[in-house]
């Protein structure tokens, strides 16, 4: 028992490195509703999946990068013993992710959401949206402009209202540490809520009913640490979050880039299609993939 909950220590300390050690209340407003397609349009709003969680969104104008995780395949260690992460590389370029992007939006500091090597390669007076939780650990790294969400934040009129979630539940959501999600809103704009490293749970069902989100984006590779049930949501919760927002479109992301995260794309797709949901409602991108809404 003792060994195994030693062992669990480290998987979850490791998770929480910051990247230098690791190899208000929202303005409501009446969103129009428009349809997401798989061409990027001009001037439209869009997300670009450029792997596990970190996305190019463009939204009202404005485009933010997220948890952006840059280093090589195989750059650092495993988190469920099978191979070293990132699995796959980048499917764009570092010198081809950064140009357009205004401000970083960061939803907690595990080394697959902010890594050394993106701390590295961004400009340090980039705007920086976190936690207050995380602030301290993005100012150690000498970023300049760091602006902690502890309600919400306003920025081009577009209102950014952070949310909460479980990375987990048992014995290891100890270790995960707290975790965000983001609703963007913007008058005349879809509302989109970006649940981040959450499973189903009370806040996430929560945030669902009080912003009611045209577009979720959910983390839906069913991480787990080995021995306990899934840190993320797992195909099922996916399934349960597009029952619970019958209106909303799902975008589901952060799959086959890591070696905890079971769940691949065909399967999710699968169990979408006997619960007919069909693809015109939950998207299922491949990293590099653009979808405008």
């Amino acid at each position: 028992m003792r060994n195994s909950l030693l062992n669990l220590a480290f998987i979850a300390g490791m998770l929480m490195l910051t990247p230098c050690d690791c190899p208000a209340d929202s303005a409501k407003s009446s969103p129009s509703r428009s349809d997401l397609n798989d061409e990027q349009l001009p001037h439209s709003n869009s997300i670009q999946l450029i792997r596990n969680a970190t996305m190019k969104i463009t939204y009202a104008g404005t485009t933010f990068l997220t948890d952006p995780m840059f280093s090589a395949k195989g750059a650092f260690r495993p988190f469920a013993g099978i191979a070293s992460n990132p699995t796959v590389d980048l499917s764009v370029s570092v010198n081809d992710i950064m140009p357009g992007v205004e401000s970083i939006i960061v939803s907690h500091m595990h080394p697959d959401h902010f890594d050394e090597t993106a701390s590295k390669e961004i400009s340090k007076e980039i705007p920086i949206f976190c936690s207050p939780v995380d602030e301290s650990q993005i100012v150690k790294e000498g970023f300049l402009n760091v602006v902690p969400i502890e309600n919400s934040q306003i920025l081009h009129g577009i209102t950014i209202t952070r949310v909460g979630g479980k990375h987990g539940k048992g014995k290891i959501l100890e270790y995960m540490g707290e975790v965000s999600g983001f609703v963007f809103q913007a008058a005349g704009k879809p509302t989109v809520y970006w649940v981040g490293d959450s499973i189903w749970c009370e806040e996430v069902e929560a945030a669902i009913k009080l912003y009611k989100p045209d577009v979720i984006i959910t983390h839906s590779g069913g991480a787990t640490i080995p021995g306990h049930e899934p840190i993320v949501m797992d195909a099922e919760q996916t399934l349960v979050t597009a029952t619970s927002a019958p209106n909303a479109k799902i975008v589901a992301i952060h799959m086959e880039a890591l070696d905890h995260c079971m769940v691949k794309r065909t399967m999710l797709r699968q169990l979408a299609d006997e619960a007919k949901i069909p693809s015109s409602r939950m998207f299922i991108p491949e990293d590099g993939g653009i979808i405008s809404f």
